[in-house]
């Protein structure tokens, strides 16, 4: 990963010269350099970081680009603001990519901390304050190193993330340590660390935001989409393109034709049916003119008990996550590319919801006779009579505006005592929210639980230009019933590359699953998971329901719908606390 620094603060200026001095010397093999320094703060930027000073005194760490691609990196070309403020709103409202921005605030005391809006990106940003002092760092090692954080596991964030598995939060799962989450700002002023959120999702599905013609939201998909990929491409030397076949990863890969950067182009394949999407795959990469290489998951490397990368704040990486991780890096290392590009996040942001809400929300919108087209949609899409359509939207409709998450009880030892939910900062909702949005936004703050699944981008550069600023607020801008358009799932997104896309691609509607492959690695492993859950650390936590786990586990083909996956996830936790302190 390219992108690391660290910040360490004293909000009382109370840093001396030889301290910094031996933080200087700590990193110095490490790759750090020292780009700010005062009295309150000192930051450490890796040698291979892009940093820009700016006019105001801050530091712009990362890549920034302005809405049409062209990158900044001229600190005499960007705007010189007399208010801090000013500075982290320009940004938000004219710029984007993975930057994080630094400022040291003189006049009024304390240090700001700002983060991108893009779900996933190169950037990450975890803190710690107590009685003044703490840091904000990309990489937990680095406080580590100089003796500034010794590493300690939440139990109550393992509590909570065994509870909610897939919401995302400030908290991570070392004790004292936080996130901060993107569109966010952090202050750090005397004893206290306070953050604000400076970019919603909500702002762009307002009926002022909203597109209201299905031409005028494709062709602002496709601008974004296209802006931010060839941008993103523009600053690697070399891509390996993760193609699965699918509308997504082949959207990316459009996008990319004409690209300068060379790029490799490799599709997964399984030793079990399910997943070979490679005929659909070969067709982006002839167009690229380069050739499909292929990735094979055998199930003798698919492990529950790998080691964890440092860089893992919150159990997230699984069995098949690791697998790919795995594969994934091989392909980069033989080929010799420096960053992953993927069109992970397109069910997302490309409005693929498996509910009635689309056809609600037209309703809601645009009346009852309107909105029976947008039922006809669903009914289409989901291939069920216009009158079963038409009775789960009213039930869409009737139905409470905001239910929280129930928490995930299987498995888990009765009676366990979970911390209350945490807000996600997205998840406040005006009281009109209409429900697709609801539900899109929500999935929206859930990618950024995927990030942290993808430990090969704490090695390499991981890439996903379809949640890169531009194409998300472009996306959130066409309204939910626009992509159900004509019963097809992601119908703007097909109407925006219809003329780039093979025929085959476009039209499609199913796409490989790799849960043949996970069955096949449960009765592969049955007996050893079963072990290593009822003899880890979890059940010395008194965290598992043993004895459930013992009797469904008793089983050689998994029962139950797809419950074996929560094995999968339960084996994820256990894996991580095992490589902890």
């Amino acid at each position: 990963m390219s992108f690391r620094f660290l910040l360490v603060v004293n909000t009382a200026g109370g840093l001396v010269v030889d301290a910094v001095t031996q933080w200087d010397a700590g990193l110095r093999d490490a790759g750090m350099r020292r780009q700010l320094a005062s009295r309150a703060l000192v930051l450490f930027v890796a040698e291979q970081t892009p940093t820009m000073l700016l006019p105001n005194g801050g530091a712009l760490l990362g890549h920034a680009f302005s809405k049409d691609g062209s990158r900044i990196d001229d600190a005499r070309r960007f705007p010189s603001f007399e208010d801090a403020a000013q500075t982290r709103a320009h940004l938000m409202k004219h710029c984007w990519g993975p930057y994080l921005l630094v400022q040291p605030d003189d006049e009024h005391g304390g240090i700001t901390v700002m983060r991108e809006p893009s779900p996933h990106s190169d950037v990450a940003c975890f803190y710690t304050l107590r009685d003044g002092k703490g840091f904000a760092t990309s990489d937990i090692s680095l406080p580590e190193r100089l003796g500034l954080y010794r590493r300690q596991v939440d139990w109550d964030a393992i509590r909570h993330r065994l509870a909610f598995p897939q919401l995302k939060t400030a908290h991570t799962a070392l004790a004292g340590v936080h996130e901060l989450l993107p569109g966010s700002a952090l202050h750090l002023k005397e004893d206290h660390a306070t953050t604000r959120l400076l970019w919603s999702p909500w702002e762009f599905v307002t009926r002022e935001a909203r597109h209201r013609d299905s031409d005028e939201a494709a062709a602002d998909v496709r601008s974004a989409v296209s802006t931010a990929t060839k941008a993103l491409a523009g600053i690697d030397r070399s891509i390996l393109l993760e193609l699965s076949g699918g509308l997504d990863s082949s959207i990316v890969g459009v996008c990319l034709r004409g690209a300068s950067t060379p790029t490799v182009c490799t599709s997964l394949v399984t030793t079990v049916p399910g997943a070979d999407e490679r005929t659909y795959a070969v067709q982006i990469a002839d167009q690229l003119g380069v050739e499909l290489h292929t990735g094979t998951l055998h199930l003798d490397s698919a492990r529950f008990d790998f080691g964890v990368h440092p860089q893992c704040m919150t159990p997230r990486v699984g069995v098949l996550q690791h697998a790919v991780d795995e594969v994934m890096l091989a392909a980069a290392a033989r080929h010799g590319t420096e960053s992953f590009f993927s069109g992970g996040g397109g069910d997302t942001i490309f409005c693929a919801l498996d509910t009635a809400a689309p056809a609600a929300d037209a309703i809601r919108e645009r009346g009852p006779f309107a909105g029976m087209a947008a039922v006809r949609d669903l009914a289409t899409l989901h291939q069920c009579t216009l009158l079963k359509a038409g009775r789960l939207t009213l039930r869409k409709m009737r139905r409470a505006r905001y239910v929280d998450r129930a928490p995930d009880g299987l498995f888990l030892a009765p009676g366990i005592s979970v911390p209350p939910t945490e807000a996600h900062p997205w998840s406040t909702a005006p009281q009109n929210a209409l429900p697709g949005d609801r539900e899109r936004i929500r999935s929206l703050a859930t990618c950024q639980a995927y990030r942290d699944s993808l430990a090969r981008g704490e090695s390499l550069t991981m890439r996903m230009p379809l949640l890169a600023q531009p194409a998300v607020e472009a996306c959130l801008r066409t309204p939910s019933w626009m992509w159900i358009a004509g019963g097809r799932n992601r119908a703007i997104a097909r109407m925006a590359f219809a003329d780039l896309l093979p025929p085959d691609i476009l039209h499609r509607r199913s796409k490989g699953t790799f849960m043949s492959y996970l069955g096949a690695v449960y009765r592969r492993n049955r007996g050893p998971m079963r072990d290593f859950l009822l003899q880890g650390r979890l059940q010395q936590e008194d965290l598992l329901d043993t004895k459930a786990i013992a009797e469904f586990m008793r089983h050689d083909i998994p029962e139950g719908g797809h419950a074996f996956t929560r094995v999968f996830d339960l084996c994820i936790v256990e894996n991580w606390v095992r490589h902890q302190p």
